[in-house]
């Protein structure tokens, strides 16, 4: 189809030379390949994939950007956390940083011009490029006047932040025995992967999905279940006795914050796990767990482009 108000190649004026058929077709084939190209990015975009390049904030690196503020209600945001955490300091991070719900339950320190505010990754911002974020109203007003709108601020991960109980365990509505489906929370630096098995089988790993939830295909039974926890910098924490209920959130002593390795900086040796205290009355039907560190774990890779 001719574009309007242009000639067709046929009506050309007899001065302007003719292009040829293997010269035409090329062009319109690299026109195809770029439109494709354009299209591709497009939908990426709006279909919310995780950049190439991506990967949370992890370590001592520290992030330059500016940051502005939103309400997200009673919401949890894409990471689809049961709501905000209690005090109200979350934050969403654009597309590369949230790296397909990998920052999720994360915790960043951010400075601006009146102090410093410790947030907790709750979600995604999709009009956030990688060096801006989106922080909580009660969270921004910490660091800068609210009249402000933008402010210019640094951040970076807070690694090991210190957390009230231990690691949380929340089946996905629709889960069953059939179809593994588990949101980790409460674990405070980013993790890399999760494992789990139900009784007489062993550990199979689950896959991380953009809504912050870990899934086995064809599931491992009825449980309970045990499931094993890695974050970036190898902390590891195995948690039991977890069931097959739906939403609800399932508490754990079980925790990946406490005497962890240093990002960067491998352990001789790792240390020797404490025993987790002695539930108390009210305590009895929680998952039991244990942790342990584990030698020579490297922090996240961080991204190639």
């Amino acid at each position: 189809m001719t574009a309007p108000g242009t000639a067709p190649d046929d009506d050309l004026p007899a001065r302007t030379p003719r292009v040829s058929r293997r010269v035409r077709h090329w062009l319109a084939g690299a026109g195809v390949a770029t439109l494709a190209a354009v299209l591709g990015i497009t939908l990426a975009v709006r279909g919310g994939a995780t950049p190439a390049c991506a990967a949370p904030p992890t370590g001592n690196a520290v992030h330059k950007g500016k940051a502005s503020f939103y309400d997200a209600g009673r919401s949890g945001g894409n990471c689809s956390f049961p709501g905000p955490p209690a005090d109200r300091l979350y934050v969403a991070l654009g597309a590369a940083q949230y790296s397909g719900s990998a920052a999720c339950g994360s915790y960043l320190q951010v400075s601006g011009p009146k102090g410093t505010v410790r947030v907790m990754v709750m979600d995604q911002c999709g009009g956030c490029g990688p060096s801006k974020i989106d922080l909580s109203t009660e969270a921004f007003t910490r660091i800068a006047d609210r009249s402000q709108g933008i402010a210019t601020v640094t951040y970076r991960a807070v690694v090991n932040p210190p957390l009230d109980g231990g690691l949380t365990f929340r089946m996905k509505g629709g889960a069953s025995r059939y179809w593994f489906a588990v949101q980790v929370g409460n674990h405070g630096n980013p993790l890399r992967s999760v494992e789990a098995k139900g009784p007489g089988g062993g550990f199979r790993k689950a896959v991380r999905q953009s809504d912050n939830h870990w899934t086995i295909e064809g599931g491992i039974g009825p449980g309970p279940y045990s499931i094993r926890v890695t974050d970036v910098y190898g902390r590891q924490a195995t948690a039991t006795t977890i069931r097959m209920v739906t939403k609800q959130v399932q508490r754990s002593t079980a925790t990946l914050a406490s005497a962890s390795p240093t990002p960067g900086n491998s352990p001789a040796a790792p240390p020797t796990p404490s025993a987790a205290p002695s539930p108390t009355a009210t305590e009895s039907a929680a998952p039991t767990a244990t942790v342990e560190a584990l030698a020579g774990a490297a922090g996240l890779d961080a991204p190639r482009c």
